[in-house]
């Protein structure tokens, strides 16, 4: 068989991109589980939202301050050593967390402590995993491999959430000991991984070489562009940070009723992304991408004046939907455009506006709902979001006309 014949369209078809996939599904769906016991866990202790919000900075400031340096130890180390390291780590905070549980610690700082560990963890394994996708798979293969990414990340949210909120039944250092279980097992699986062999930069590290990929974004508007508006479309509308909140004291339901909850978004976003794997965005670019975000503004607001159980989980899968489409596109532009070479530096900085917009969206959210209240907090949030749309449909129209992805069709030929 020819080298030409053994080139599949297919990602799964690549023995390395399956266990990889795996390794990560295992992962966000163990992370997904340690969120929702700790988020319930502090809330049932203090009552205060503002916690909640701390929750996301603890893990955001070791994030944002590691990020770019962790991009240039992804250029220039195996990727996949870097990623079973953090994954050790990660597997470590959840052990911690079980320890914290079981010795019946009243304090919260402690899970504060262990989270800014996990964010170091994070901070390194986001542009390792996000450059290693092109590593796995050939060109023809990437787009496919982009959509089963998002997918099955989305799909273990949907499982993991509502898995959490089961177990927690049992209490929360029932979900820790899964949860360590767990991402032992996708330390196994990343282990099995063999990457090709790729030459790495012998350029000395020094802060030039660091924000290169700094530079790289800035001399893309398009990309710039893309991501700086997710940054702050979900920087302001970061309304599931809330979930807990909203849960016990508007919906009146439980630990189970917050799973589903965290759960819905997943849900719309996993069927959005199985569906971008077998009919992917190939044109329309721009109006695709702010539509979509437009979309996650309006579920934001139609969710804050819900007060129906049933309802609010409509608009949660919708809001899910919406991001996909986003979480797509972006994906996408960042990683055609860019060279191996600095890949990882490129996706540092992308990773550092996705944990912006996430991790401190959750600080923004739990100040305002402390300040405004639960409800105006999440419906000024999702205001906003439109306002970012309008915004930067203004300023980047070079994005908002886009048509195609740059180069898309010669890597796909």
């Amino acid at each position: 068989m020819t080298q030409t014949e053994r080139v599949s369209p297919r990602a799964i078809d690549y023995p390395d991109f399956r266990n990889y996939v795996a390794a990560r599904f295992l992962t966000s769906f163990a992370v997904q589980m340690q969120s929702v016991a700790v988020g319930w866990q502090v809330y049932s202790m203090t009552g205060d939202p503002l916690d909640l919000g701390l929750i996301g900075l603890a893990q955001f400031l070791p994030f944002v301050l590691l990020t770019l340096p962790a991009g240039q130890v992804a250029d220039r180390l195996n990727r996949k050593l870097i990623l079973t390291l953090c994954y050790i780590l990660e597997t470590l905070c959840g052990v911690l967390l079980l320890i914290y549980t079981l010795a019946g610690v009243q304090e919260v700082w402690p899970v504060f402590t262990i989270l800014v560990i996990f964010g170091c963890a994070r901070a390194f394994s986001v542009p390792a995993s996000q450059a290693i996708t092109p590593n796995l798979v050939p060109p023809p293969a990437f787009s496919n491999a982009v959509a089963l990414n998002s997918s099955t990340g989305q799909i273990a949210s949907i499982a993991g959430p509502a898995a959490g909120g089961v177990i927690y039944l049992f209490g929360a250092g029932a979900v820790y000991t899964t949860v360590s279980i767990i991402l032992t097992v996708s330390v196994l699986m990343m282990i099995r991984i063999k990457l090709p062999k790729i030459i790495r930069t012998s350029e000395p590290a020094s802060w030039h070489t660091i924000t290169e990929g700094l530079r790289f974004v800035r001399s893309r508007p398009i990309v710039l562009g893309a991501i700086s508006l997710d940054l702050f479309a979900v920087l302001f509308g970061g309304a599931t940070a809330l979930l807990p909140a909203y849960a016990s004291d508007i919906l009146h339901t439980g630990p189970q009723g917050l799973g589903l909850l965290r759960a819905a978004p997943a849900v719309g976003a996993a069927a959005t992304g199985l569906m971008l794997a077998y009919y992917p965005v190939t044109h329309n670019v721009g109006r695709w991408l702010f539509s979509s975000v437009a979309l996650f503004g309006v579920s934001i607001i139609v969710f804050g004046i819900s007060e129906s159980f049933g309802l609010s989980l409509v608009t949660l899968a919708v809001l899910g939907a919406a991001d996909m489409v986003s979480i797509y596109i972006r994906h996408m532009l960042v990683q055609l455009e860019t060279p191996d070479a600095i890949r990882g530096r490129v996706s540092a900085v992308n990773g550092v506006f996705i944990g912006a917009s996430n991790e401190l969206g959750e600080f923004e959210s739990g100040v305002t709902a402390a300040w405004l209240g639960l409800v105006p907090a999440i419906i000024t949030g999702g205001v906003a979001t439109l306002i970012v749309t309008v915004l930067w449909m203004r300023w980047f129209p070079g994005l908002r006309h886009m048509q195609k992805f740059p180069g898309h069709a010669d890597k796909q030929g």
